[in-house]
């Protein structure tokens, strides 16, 4: 069963960067990738997604416009711009490197002294 984890600072944008990859999406279903994805490690509170979101609106990583969802609401629906993309081939080599680096101190032995 999986435990929720909190994320860390900065994780949130290149998290719904790769969500907007695949395609344009409301809010709700960004965060639902997001849980799915994370085998339900990560739930996104509204109000982290849209500040999120807005942020990235104002870099020009992604814009948006209002359409109807697949349940037939209005729903504002973001897409990943060519800048995002750039982004989020930036932010990505970040996380792995990070995420390299942070294995590499897990599994390290001290060295004798």
């Amino acid at each position: 069963m999986p435990t929720e984890l909190d994320l860390l600072q900065g994780t949130l944008d290149v998290l719904v960067l790769r969500a907007l990859s695949w395609r344009s999406m409301h809010g709700y279903a960004i965060a639902r990738f997001i849980h799915q994805g994370s085998d339900g490690a990560f739930t996104i509170l509204d109000g982290a997604l849209y500040t999120s979101l807005h942020r990235m609106e104002e870099q020009a990583w992604v814009a948006s416009e209002w359409g109807i969802s697949d349940k037939g609401k209005r729903a504002k629906f973001y897409r990943l711009t060519p800048v995002g993309k750039r982004a989020l081939r930036a932010e990505t080599a970040s996380w792995q490197q990070y995420v390299r680096a942070v294995t590499g101190v897990l599994g390290a032995v001290p060295a004798a002294t």
